[in-house]
């Protein structure tokens, strides 16, 4: 873990399984283990069993929880296969299959832990987004009230085993009011399922958490592809990334492409697969001259499964926004903005900013890009 602006801001990047400082998952349970009164969860996928116990644990305990999920993870597009075994008669082998998950299907473990959550008295819903309910976030103890413990998490990782211990991600942790009373609203619109353009109002403003500038964007409300392509022109000097899913013609490779004409140093680590695909930017932004890397293979690896971008020593872009049209313009998504090249910006764009705080939050994920490309080899065509 590492600690920014006074602490309001926590950072993670895992797993520790591949080199990395932090246990995602455990950091996942640890700050489920600290609430008081209530958890709103909005994550993708759910497999993680420790992540379950600590949601149960935390039910037990008296903590109100709502829960969203995908609804794509949580059922199959076929019914299970049914074979009588011997001596068995045809409704029974049916019987078996309807109720005893007999054999083993790719996604028991959800289903699973979506039943020891309804038997717990938890409130569950499927999301209603047609697109990709994409989003991985919890809040703590915040229901238009501040408490000591309430606080916001987020980041690229789902709540499941993978995440936690084969795919490269990262998680921040926010510990002001104000960042919670932002995903509180997405949450109560999420629930409700009211999605799409319009529905969150306009783009948040920044605040400033002890001199770093903080904005939350939401997709497809905030077009959050606009904002990135915003704060890469602010670069003058080098911009890093780690990305999982980035295709081309986004409008973020274009702007990418220019500040390399420009003459900045610009360096990312794509996912393998991902990088591989025939409407991925590779290769406009290799011709380019922009160094792209890509992990090499090695025990327990899986997805580099970052959305993660350093710019100058300034700002960092993150969360659980990957850089395609659908992410933009379809997907429930989540982003955050940390920091700002501009000293001098007023109150109501997240001033005042203290210059070594940005740079020490910058210096910490430009890192993890580092740790990432030295476990690399050069991205080829």
């Amino acid at each position: 873990m590492a600690v920014f602006a006074g602490g309001k801001i926590e950072a993670f990047v895992g797993p520790t399984e591949l080199g990395a400082s932090d246990d995602l998952e455990q950091v996942i349970v640890d700050f489920i283990g600290d609430a008081t009164q209530t958890l709103d969860v909005a994550v993708q996928e759910l497999d993680s069993l420790p992540i379950a116990q600590a949601l149960l644990d935390a039910r037990w305990r008296g903590v109100r929880i709502r829960v969203v999920l995908e609804q794509d993870y949580l059922q199959d597009e076929s019914l299970p296969p049914v074979a009588p075994e011997p001596g068995e008669s045809p409704e029974l082998a049916r019987w078996r299959a309807q109720w005893q998950q007999d054999p083993p299907r790719d996604l028991d473990a959800n289903r699973e832990i979506l039943s020891a959550l309804l038997r717990s008295d938890i409130d569950v819903r499927a999301d209603y987004n047609g697109a990709i309910f994409h989003q991985k976030f919890v809040i703590r103890d915040y229901q238009g009230t501040t408490l000591p413990t309430s606080a916001l998490l987020s980041g690229s990782a789902n709540f499941t085993h993978t995440d936690g211990h084969t795919n490269l991600n990262h998680v921040v942790v926010f510990k002001d009011w104000r960042i919670c009373a932002q995903y509180r609203a997405e949450f109560e619109q999420i629930r409700e399922g009211r999605f799409g353009r319009g529905e969150h109002g306009d783009v948040p403003r920044a605040y400033s958490l002890n001199g770093v500038p903080v904005k939350i964007l939401f997709a497809p409300d905030h077009t959050p592809e606009l904002e990135i392509m915003k704060q890469l022109l602010k670069g003058t000097q080098r911009v890093d990334f780690a990305i999982f899913t980035f295709s081309g013609s986004s409008g973020i490779d274009d702007a990418m492409i220019m500040l390399r004409r420009a003459g900045l140093a610009v360096r990312g680590a794509l996912d393998p697969m991902q990088a591989g695909q025939a409407w991925a930017a590779g290769r406009w932004l290799h011709d380019e001259g922009v160094e792209l890397f890509v992990p090499r293979p090695a025990p327990g690896f899986r997805k580099l499964h970052h959305k993660l971008m350093v710019i100058d020593d300034a700002v960092v872009v993150a969360g659980s926004f990957n850089y395609t049209g659908p992410a933009n313009d379809f997907n429930d998504e989540n982003l955050f903005v940390l920091g700002s090249p501009y000293p001098d910006l007023p109150a109501d764009e997240g001033g005042p900013v203290d210059p070594a705080a940005c740079a020490a939050i910058t210096a910490f994920f430009r890192d993890e890009v580092d740790r990432i490309v030295q476990g690399s080899d050069p991205f080829v065509p």
